[in-house]
């Protein structure tokens, strides 16, 4: 059987880890990496703005974007 604890606080993490060790379970930690075309994408979009290559709106202009 497998259980998935979301939303733990970092401060409870050690003592959930603790009795799950002394109980005998294993511990798994999975990892979930960002598709790496999508973080090339956003790298470059943040190059771009830095060289200057980007675009200012107003707050109204983007209102009406959002409609």
């Amino acid at each position: 059987m497998d259980i998935i604890l979301k939303n733990v606080k970092k401060k409870d993490f050690p003592v959930l880890k603790s009795l799950a060790k002394s109980l005998g379970f294993e511990i798994v930690k999975e990892e979930k990496p960002y598709n790496p075309e999508f973080v090339k994408e956003i790298l470059d979009a943040a190059k771009e703005v830095r060289e200057g290559k980007g675009i200012r709106i107003t707050m109204e202009e983007l209102k009406e974007l959002c409609k």
